[in-house]
């Protein structure tokens, strides 16, 4: 596929005071230090420990041996990200890949920020790992040189050793001879990289480092995780997520189940298990069916009879309103004036159901005090996020509490927010013992930190020519930044803060002159549950909002769905993109937009019953836009209103692809995803809970429905951008727009039921 863009390196965010290479014995250990925190330390000889900075301070080390080992702070839950990091610094460093190694490490403030989520990954640690690569070749080029006794610049590094014409010297030997040297953050910054040409790992196959345990079984999840001497529980949860009170607990039935110890309730000082009873077992099977038998009465909370519609008509109101949430900075945001005296306009409203994670790992966690650190062991995508509230929960200093590192069996944002490790360790410390929480399939669920329901209104203006002159975008949900990381939330043109990962998406590239997006937090949805990130985050629902709407515009105007998108992706003012990420700006899109339309035969004639849609997106944020172009194939019986998904085609520029092989399993499992959430999963909340609680009524997308799949990527030297959850988001409006291809029926709620289509097929 054609490339698009210069090439162009950068060092991103690096402020770095100074990159240390040292080396005692056997082994030499990188890493960085924030300017802020000050220089580095070296407290003993076989280590390095960075200091706490914001951005993730990375440490790799190369022993006797040669052998890399790299250190992973990104959860691994089936994305190999391990993989695909360590093969950063291993192309740059020059090793072989059968010589590196990674280690996914436990929390500690000298890691930093330690989060696994917004398709961050690989685009933030690109940079960071690039520089630390090339700088740790550069030092073992010099040193290798002296050794041989020959100039450097007659020397190259290959697959673990340094080369001069017929004699080399490995990595190995170099580092047991001793290394010393520091580089200032200016010379890391300037630190030249490899020509793209010089590549040798990057974009190229290699095996995953995480198959051979995941295959054999020594992979550790959380689930595996046990102790000698510990108990265990499961929690029986009030009717509401907050503002439950338990007024008594009856265990007299529960004493007859063998294994049954007791009963707690929990005294929570950080409200995120209000409400909570804990029934604790010498068995899991004990304190499941413990739980079960247990008699609780509770002072219900002022949400117990809040329903699905409730929550939506709650976010109607605030955006019929119209003064309440943040204006994002768009440039020119006075719609208004546009608005009033345009004789052509169009007004849609969008909504989305809630939607549960489900992945296959139910939460649990293991937490017990052991010499003075009270750890938890759990699979987790935020360390550093839930930390603090488990120092405050246990009331002792957060570097006393260490969350201890495994992998995830599935994530997908639910396990960015670790509430179900303050269960545990509470119970654990009122027990003083070991304690190991499994919460059941139906628990999960009532406790998940769901994808809020939505409501969206978009309007769009058009002058007597029928060219766009002005749009605006307003979305109420219940934002899970506000209630998990207020500290995330930037301010709005008008000077009110906003989730940006519950707008993201709506700041599009179309250029649609005056421009207003309206970001409101559905208070009502905020104190009913705990909001969540689901994978694909905001660009998920706000784009179905979107792109649903853009199809409706080209519609309103006689326009040809995949020409009217192009006639807006100018690439022009605030569109045009920059460096490092953005480069080409919404020309870049265009361009995934008319591949896309090529592979698929747009405009090509299809039998009747037949559509194609389309949509296309940036993915999650302006700042890191992974351009994305799906279009759906689908086939709709006019009888039933069953659809059919006859084929996606999906082309991504994701800029630099690190790992072909991680990054078309991404994109698959993403699409897939996309098309569950449009057609088949999704709940709704009836006094206070979700009523789907397990798989038989949830229903997410089956084997015997899954469409093949025509998935290609831009070929491009651009920074990396993510690949976890951007092609999710273009998947359930190009459905939604191709059912209407098909069958005349305009969808605006998803997930699309039969029932739905059959009532808005026209006759």
């Amino acid at each position: 596929m054609a490339r698009i863009g210069d090439v162009r390196h950068s060092a991103g965010n690096l402020t770095r005071r100074s990159f240390l290479i040292a080396a005692s014995g056997a082994v030499a250990a990188f890493g960085f230090a924030n300017y802020a925190s000050g220089s580095m330390a070296l407290p003993s000889g076989d280590e390095i420990v960075p200091e706490q900075t914001f951005e993730p301070t990375i440490w790799y080390s190369i022993d006797g041996n040669g052998v890399v080992e790299v250190n992973i702070i990104r959860a691994e839950m089936g994305q190999h990200v391990g993989t695909s990091l360590a093969r950063i610094i291993a192309d740059e460093l020059e090793v072989s890949w059968d010589q590196v190694h990674i280690t996914h490490v436990d929390s500690a403030a000298k890691w930093g920020l330690m989060v696994t989520g917004g398709s961050w990954s690989v685009s933030q640690t690109w940079p960071i790992f690039s520089k630390a690569g090339a700088a740790g070749r550069q030092a073992l080029l010099q040193r290798g040189a002296e050794l041989l006794g020959v100039p450097e610049a007659e020397c190259h590094a290959r697959e673990g050793n340094v080369v001069s014409g017929d004699r080399s010297i490995d990595y190995g030997t170099i580092v047991k001879s001793g290394i010393v040297r520091t580089y200032t953050s200016d010379q890391l910054a300037a630190m030249p990289t490899k020509p793209v040409e010089e590549r040798r790992l990057i974009g190229r196959a290699v095996a995953a480092l995480d198959i051979p345990p995941k295959l054999n079984g020594s992979a550790r999840y959380g689930i595996d995780a046990r102790i000698e001497g510990m108990v265990y529980a499961r929690p029986v949860l009030p009717p509401t997520r907050y503002g439950s009170k338990v007024v008594a607990v009856d265990d007299s039935d529960a004493r007859g189940v063998k294994g049954y110890i007791r009963s707690i309730v929990l005294d929570d000082p950080t409200e995120t298990v209000p409400g909570w009873v804990m029934a604790i077992g010498e068995t899991y099977v004990a304190a499941m069916r413990a739980a079960d038998q247990l008699r609780v009465t509770w002072n219900a909370g002022p949400t117990n009879e809040v329903s699905e519609k409730d929550l939506q008509d709650h976010g109607a109101a605030l955006i019929a309103e119209g003064k309440v949430g943040s204006i994002l900075d768009t440039g020119d945001t006075n719609t208004e004036a546009v608005f009033g005296p345009a004789e052509h306009t169009i007004e849609r409203t969008y909504t989305n159901a809630t939607a549960l994670h489900f992945q296959l790992e139910p939460t649990n966690a293991l937490a017990f005090e052991k010499d003075g650190i009270f750890e938890i062991h759990t699979g987790n995508q935020w360390q550093s996020l839930i930390l603090p509230t488990l120092a405050k929960a246990l009331g002792r200093p957060e570097d006393s509490v260490v969350l201890k590192t495994y992998m995830l069996g599935g994530g997908f944002g639910r396990r960015l927010n670790g509430d179900y490790a303050v269960p545990a360790a509470l119970t654990a410390k009122a027990l003083n013992a070991p304690v190991k929480m499994i919460l059941t399939r139906e628990d999960d669920c009532r406790f998940d930190s769901v994808r809020s329901p939505a409501v969206q209104t978009l309007r769009m203006a058009f002058d007597p020519n029928k060219k766009v002159v002005a749009m605006e975008h307003h979305a109420a949900a219940g934002w899970p930044t506000e209630v998990l990381a207020p500290f995330f939330m930037p301010k709005g043109a008008n000077g009110i803060p906003f989730d940006p990962f519950s707008i993201n998406g709506a700041d599009h590239w179309y250029e649609v002159g005056a421009q207003k997006v309206r970001a409101i937090s559905n208070d009502l949805a905020r104190a009913t549950f705990r909001p969540g990130w689901l994978r694909s985050v905001g660009p998920g629902w706000t784009n179905w909002a979107l792109e649903s709407f853009m199809d409706e515009a080209a519609h309103e105007v006689g326009a040809d769905p995949v020409d009217f998108r192009l006639g807006l992706l100018k690439g022009i003012g605030r569109n045009a993109g920059s460096a490092p990420n953005s480069v080409g700006g919404a020309l870049r899109q265009a361009h995934v937009l008319r591949t896309v339309a090529e592979r698929a035969g747009w405009g090509n004639p299809l039998p009747d019953g037949h559509g194609l849609g389309v949509a296309t997106s940036f993915g999650q944020e302006r700042e890191m836009p992974t351009w994305v172009a799906c279009v759906a194939h689908v086939s709709v019986d006019r009888a039933t209103g069953n659809v059919k998904v006859e084929r996606l085609t999906s082309v991504i520029d994701a800029g630099t692809i690190v790992d072909p092989g991680g990054a078309l399993a991404q994109a698959e499992g993403a699409t897939l995803w996309g098309a569950s959430l449009a057609l088949f999963e999704g709940t709704r909340f009836e006094n206070g809970q979700v009523v789907d609680r397990n798989l038989d009524t949830y229903t997410p997308l089956r084997i015997a429905d899954t469409p093949p799949l025509d998935i290609s990527f831009v070929d491009s030297r651009e920074a990396p951008t993510g690949l976890g959850e951007p092609p999710t988001t273009v998947v359930g409006p190009a459905i939604a727009n191709a059912i209407f291809a098909a069958s005349g029926a305009r969808l605006r709620h998803i997930p699309i039921t039969a029932e739905a289509v059959k009532e808005a097929i026209q006759p």
